[in-house]
C-alpha cells in the first residue's frame, strides 16, 4: 500500500509533479475500471487506447503527460513504476521477497506458500501476487500491495523471453526463489526449452549469497541451474531436499501424502484435486523451510489451504450431480497431461467409476511445436483412458487427431471425440449428452475463454 505524497513519488521515479501535491494512501493501479481510493493510476499509452484518456476522476496519476488530475511527469510510466516499486523495497523494514517461476505451477505454488506464511507469520504480514499478474506491470504493483506490516512479499515471476526474469527481479530482488520446472510454455517466444531454462533461470542468479535457492530435482533442466547462483540450494521433488511418500487419493482427486525434510516426516491432505498439486505444494514448503517455517506448520497450511485463484482446477457440482472441473485459466502440454491424470483419478475406479469428459480448446504460444502439442494431448487423453473428448475450435484439431490416433493405429477402444466449431458447439454437445455421473474436465489457454463454457454448463440443471 502505498503511503506517501505525489512530491515523494515524483523524486523517487524522476519525475515532474503537475498539479496539487496530493498524498497517496491507496494502491498503484492501471486498469481504470478498478481503481483504488486513493490510489495512484498508471496511464499507459497501449495499441488500441490511450490510458491518459480514462484519468478523470483519478486521485493521482503517474503518466507521460499531464491530466485532469495531479500527475507525475515520466517519460515512460511503466519503467517508472517499476523505479517506484524497487524504491519501495529499499525503504527500511522492507518485506522479504520470496519468488517463483516455471512453465507451469506457477499460481498454484504461489497460492500454496501464501497460505503457509500467512498461517506462520498472520494475514497482515503477506502480500502475494493477485491471479497471475506475473510481467512488468504485474510484479511492481504486487510490490506496492505491502504496507507497513507485511513483512513476506510472495511474487510470481512469468516471461517471453531471454532477461524478462533478470529486469522483473531488478524491480523485486528476491531473497528466496524457485525454479519450479521448464516446459513448452511461451516456446513460440523463446525457441527452445534450452533458451526457456536459460531464461527462468535467471531468478536464482539474482539471489545474495545468504538466499535460498529451491530447484526441482526432477527436473534436468532446473537441477542443471544450480552452478548458476551463489546462494545456498534447497530442492524439492522424490529424491529432493523436501520429498514426497505414499501418495493416496479420495474423492474427486483429493490427495494425501507424507512429506518429508530433514529425516521428518508429517501427513499433508490437499483439498484441491489433482497429484501435480504435489509438486506445486513441495515446492511452496521448500519455500517456506528456506525461509525458517517449521514442518508440521506447514504441512498444517498446505492442508487447510483452499483455491485461492480463479479457473484452476476448481471443483463444482451441480444440483443433478454432474461433477465440472473448470481449469480454463491457460494450458500447455504438460499441462493438460497433469489435468487429463487429475480427471481419470477423480474418475474413481470400478464398479463405481464415472465417466469422464475432456473439453479441451486451443493452447497458444506453442509456435513450431503447436500441432505437435495438441496431437500430444490426444494421445495422453488415449492413453489414460478418457472416455469423451470434445474439442473446441479449429485450432485445437490436433487434439482429435491424436485422441483417434489418426496415423498411429488408432484402435476401437479410444475415446469417442467431438469436433466442435466453438464454445456453443461444446456447450450443446455437453448439455445434450453429459450424464449426473460424469466428471467433466475443461482446459484450455486463456484466449479460448473456455469459462464460458463452464458457466454454461452449470445453468444446467436437468
Amino acid at each position: 500500500m502505498i503511503a506517501t505524497r505525489l512530491s515523494e513519488i515524483a523524486a523517487a521515479v524522476g519525475g515532474t509533479l503537475a498539479g496539487d501535491d496530493v498524498s497517496v494512501t491507496g494502491e498503484a493501479y492501471y486498469d481504470s475500471r478498478t481503481p483504488s481510493a486513493h490510489g495512484l493510476y498508471v496511464a499507459i499509452v497501449g495499441a488500441r487506447s490511450d490510458g491518459h484518456d480514462f484519468a478523470d476522476g483519478a486521485h493521482a496519476v503517474l503518466g507521460s503527460r499531464p491530466t485532469s488530475a495531479p500527475t507525475v511527469v515520466v517519460p515512460d510510466p511503466v519503467a517508472a513504476l517499476a523505479r517506484l516499486a524497487r524504491h519501495q523495497l529499499e525503504l527500511p523494514q522492507a518485506p522479504t521477497v520470496l519468488a517463483m517461476t516455471g512453465s507451469q505451477g506457477k499460481t498454484g505454488t504461489k497460492d500454496y506458500l501464501a497460505a503457509v506464511l500467512r498461517h506462520v507469520h498472520g494475514d497482515d504480514a503477506v502480500v502475494a501476487t493477485a491471479a497471475n499478474n506475473n510481467n512488468e506491470l504485474g510484479v511492481p504493483i504486487t510490490v506496492l500491495k505491502a504496507g507497513p506490516s507485511t513483512s513476506h512479499l510472495v511474487v510470481e515471476m512469468g516471461a517471453r523471453g531471454v532477461g524478462h526474469i533478470a529486469e522483473l527481479c531488478r524491480i523485486a530482488p528476491p531473497r528466496l526463489a524457485a525454479v519450479l520446472n521448464v516446459g513448452s510454455a511461451h516456446l513460440s517466444e523463446f525457441g527452445s526449452r534450452e533458451a526457456i531454462a536459460q531464461g527462468k533461470g535467471e531468478i536464482v542468479e539474482a539471489l545474495p549469497a545468504d538466499g535460498v535457492a529451491v530447484l526441482n530435482a526432477d527436473d534436468p533442466l532446473v537441477a542443471a541451474m544450480r552452478p548458476r547462483t551463489r546462494a545456498r540450494v534447497l530442492t524439492f521433488g522424490t529424491e529432493g531436499d523436501v520429498r514426497w511418500r505414499d501418495l493416496r487419493t479420495g474423492r474427486l482427486g483429493s490427495t494425501t501424502f507424507e512429506l518429508g525434510y530433514a529425516g521428518r516426516w508429517t501427513t499433508v491432505s490437499l483439498r484441491q484435486p489433482g497429484a501435480h498439486q504435489v509438486l506445486n505444494a513441495a515446492a511452496a514448503a521448500a519455500l517456506a523451510i528456506g525461509d525458517g517455517a517449521d514442518l508440521e506448520a506447514v504441512a498444517d497450511a498446505l492442508s487447510a489451504a483452499g483455491p485461492a485463484s480463479r479457473w484452476r482446477m476448481e471443483v463444482a457440482e451441480r444440483a443433478d450431480g454432474l461433477v465440472v472441473v473448470n481449469d480454463a485459466y491457460n494450458a500447455n502440454p504438460e499441462a493438460v497431461r497433469a489435468a487429463l491424470e487429475a480427471l481419470v483419478t477423480m474418475a474413481g475406479e470400478p464398479p463405481a467409476r464415472r465417466r469422464t469428459v475432456a473439453v479441451l480448446g486451443v493452447m497458444l504460444e506453442l509456435g513450431p511445436e503447436h500441432d505437435a502439442g495438441h496431437r500430444s494431448v490426444g494421445r495422453a487423453a488415449r492413453e489414460l483412458g478418457v472416455d469423451v473428448v470434445v474439442v473446441v475450435g479449429s485450432q485445437a484439431a490436433g487434439i482429435a487427431e491424436g485422441a483417434e490416433g489418426t496415423g498411429e493405429g488408432g484402435d476401437a477402444h479410444g475415446p469417442l471425440v467431438v469436433r466442435t466449431e466453438g464454445r456453443d458447439g461444446a456447450v450443446a454437445w455437453v448439455r445434450q449428452n453429459a450424464r449426473p455421473e460424469d466428471v467433466v474436465l475443461v482446459k484450455a489457454s486463456r484466449g479460448a475463454a473456455l469459462e464460458l463454457v463452464v458457466e454454461a454448463i452449470m445453468e444446467e440443471t436437468t
